[in-house]
């Protein structure tokens, strides 16, 4: 039944998982919402068949979030049989979908506030769309908000952010996301958290006994994303295990990514085998954060998971990286979202494989280097950044640094790191283009 009472206000918080539902909750009850007259969740569950896989509102920990809300709600039923991470509606539509929306979930007339992740993409895009007149706050989800926006946002939504919560996962760095629009970020406090994530870890069922001490292996299935080939993500993962050993772990736990293959498990069972090593390995679909509230891990090994960051600056764990330098070349394209993440994975993580020239770049550079990936990444939507990163590569290009930026782009943004300026005219030369042309040609012909 409708409510029939005077309109007041609605906040629709969005969320996809659970890590993104347990920094909308501390947010809350860290009071960084004025009290509303409704508070709901809406979960999207944006896995490529959502009919198998379970929505965050139905994983282990999930319980403790409901109460932060008035209501949970499902995306994917309101659109249903539409995918949400391609379903948008026609613009001649938006009024229909508004009217369809407030309706099914009982909304009335009241002023709506929405709370997104991932904005510049659908559907939390989509649902900022349908309700125009909405403001908007975002939240960062992980270690993307420390990048640029990932495309060019409409500005009839980006104007109407007004500002950006995220934890404080690499202190003293400052998250670039949605500046073009001068949004101010504000951080989640810690505390408020770690108190989620310990009523989280209190609900969870009964986990396999996990010895204090242990070193932690964090699967992200990233051939799914087709960064990594499956045999090559395998063999990372026995990696991980084989540095962990040269660690002086002998009890090693593996928390699979919940969507990956049986076999990754098998394979670094053969290879605990082989090295006389005790693994267990976590069949409950957990936050790698539960984890560090039931026990106390001697190390935690990933490549550039976000738990990698929680493990460091909130649970003050052990922490290695493995992996990120081949991940920063096939990155593609170039803007990739996930490129700035593996950059500060790279940069402030050590190397569990403890090779040489691997110290973490310093943090008083961090913020100059993130400045600088990110004004490579999108120069047109952050043209005012040019500046900062033509002092960063002037200063700080080199061995160490290089891998983070590509010769090409360095080039074609007249950066330094490219080639150098008394080569500069070469890619503007007819002479000299029809000289690789020639030379490209007679190549083939030797080839027949």
């Amino acid at each position: 039944m409708s409510r029939t009472t005077t309109p007041g206000t609605t906040q629709i918080f969005c969320a996809s998982t659970l890590y993104g539902a347990a920094t909308l909750a501390a947010a809350v009850d860290s009071d960084l919402f004025a009290e509303p007259d409704r508070r709901v969740l809406l979960v999207f569950n944006n896995s490529a068949t959502p009919e198998t896989t379970p929505a965050l509102d139905e994983m282990p920990g999930f319980e403790p979030l409901r109460s932060h809300f008035d209501d949970v709600l499902s995306w994917n039923e309101a659109i249903s049989p539409f995918h949400p991470g391609s379903w948008t509606p026609r613009p001649d539509d938006v009024p229909l979908f508004e009217r369809y929306l407030r309706l099914l979930w009982d909304l009335g007339d009241d002023r709506v506030e929405l709370v997104l992740e991932s904005i510049q993409v659908t559907p939390a895009l989509t649902v900022a769309q349908l309700f125009t007149g909405a403001p908007v706050d975002v939240y960062a989800d992980g270690l993307m908000s420390y990048g640029p926006t990932r495309n060019k946002l409409d500005p009839l939504v980006g104007t109407r952010v007004r500002r950006l919560l995220h934890l404080d996962l690499v202190p003293g760095l400052t998250p670039m996301l949605l500046t073009e629009f001068e949004v101010s970020a504000q951080v989640v406090p810690t505390p408020a958290f770690l108190k989620v994530m310990n009523e989280l870890a209190v609900s969870v069922p009964e986990l396999p006994v996990l010895p204090d001490g242990s070193a932690l292996l964090l699967g992200q299935y990233l051939s799914a994303l087709n960064i990594l080939s499956p045999a090559e993500e395998e063999d990372l993962h026995v990696r991980m295990m084989r540095g962990a050993v040269e660690r002086g772990h002998r009890t090693v736990v593996f928390k699979p990514h919940p969507t990956a293959p049986a076999r990754y498990s098998r394979a670094l069972e053969a290879e605990a085998g082989k090295l006389g090593v005790d693994l267990t390995v976590l069949d409950t679909p957990v936050l790698a954060e539960v984890l560090f509230e039931k026990a106390r891990p001697g190390l935690v090994v990933g490549c550039f998971s976000t738990a990698l960051f929680t493990a460091s600056a909130f649970y003050d764990l052990p922490v290695a990286r493995i992996g990120t330098e081949p991940l920063l070349d096939r990155l593609t394209p170039y803007q990739n979202s996930n490129r700035v993440p593996v950059v500060l994975a790279d940069a402030v993580l050590p190397d569990v494989e403890l090779r040489g020239g691997e110290d973490p770049i310093p943090a008083g550079d961090l913020n100059g280097l993130v400045t600088a990936v990110g004004f490579t990444m999108q120069p047109q939507i952050h043209p005012g950044l040019r500046p900062a990163a033509e002092r960063y590569l002037a200063k700080h290009f080199g061995p160490r640094t290089r891998r983070y930026f590509k010769r090409k782009r360095l080039t074609s943004l007249g950066l330094p790191g490219g080639i150098p300026e008394r080569l500069a005219f070469l890619p503007h030369s007819a002479t000299a283009r029809r000289v690789v042309r020639r030379a490209r040609a007679l190549k083939k012909a030797v080839k027949r």
